[in-house]
């Protein structure tokens, strides 16, 4: 290798352990990132930053660097694998090569990310956001109030169903389209008895007994 191509695979490696220091640092305990120096591969880890392997500076590369030596036609980017530090806890993996002008690889920058510690995270928010689902077949509340124009719609719309006009419906229908109204949260609101009243044709006593 003459002395221009090991500068410039040396400025690539330099500026390369910036990016490891500064990803490592974004996620203190939780994504170790390590820059291996693939020139030599004895000592290959130039940089290790949040280190959660218990490897040092100066360790020999891992299979996978090792197969990017042997190989320059080897896959630029491996994403998102499965790993496991050495005490057992799970990672998962991404390993990026850098090639020189001439194709080949000369580091390899590595993000290890400790997944054992997501996952209770993970566990506690999906019971949080869960649903039960025993009440499935109940009435289900809505969490916004009713407005007159919502309501009017509602009971035009069940009158249309029974190919009729709010004040021509019969006296039970009247009375069944009331009590589901009021299963449906309508009364929450300020007036709805009012304005059901004045949209049956009826009084706002009769509405209040209808819902009995």
């Amino acid at each position: 290798m003459d002395r221009d191509t090991d500068g410039a695979d040396e400025h690539l490696v330099r500026e390369a352990e910036k990016i490891a220091v500064a990803l490592g640092r974004m996620f203190p305990g939780l994504c170790e990132v390590v820059l291996h120096d693939l020139r030599d591969p004895d000592h290959a880890i130039r940089a290790i930053e949040n280190n959660l392997s218990g490897r040092q500076v100066g360790d020999s590369a891992t299979e996978l660097g090792l197969a990017r030596i042997a190989d320059p036609e080897y896959p630029g980017v491996i994403q998102n694998y499965p790993n496991r530090f050495p005490d057992g806890r799970p990672a998962k993996s991404t390993s990026i090569g850098i090639k020189n002008a001439a194709g080949e690889y000369v580091a390899a920058l590595c993000l290890n990310l400790d997944v054992s510690v997501l996952s209770p995270v993970t566990l506690t928010l999906s019971r949080l956001v869960a649903t039960d689902t025993e009440h499935r077949d109940q009435p289900l509340e809505t969490l916004r109030a009713r407005g007159a124009r919502e309501l009017r719609a509602a009971v035009e719309t069940r009158a249309a169903e029974r190919a009729a006009t709010p004040r021509s419906l019969s006296r039970e229908d009247k009375k069944a389209l009331v009590r589901q109204l009021q299963r449906d949260g309508y009364f929450d609101s300020r007036d709805a008895a009012q304005t059901i009243a004045d949209l049956l044709g009826v009084s706002r006593a009769t509405v209040y007994n209808y819902a009995k």
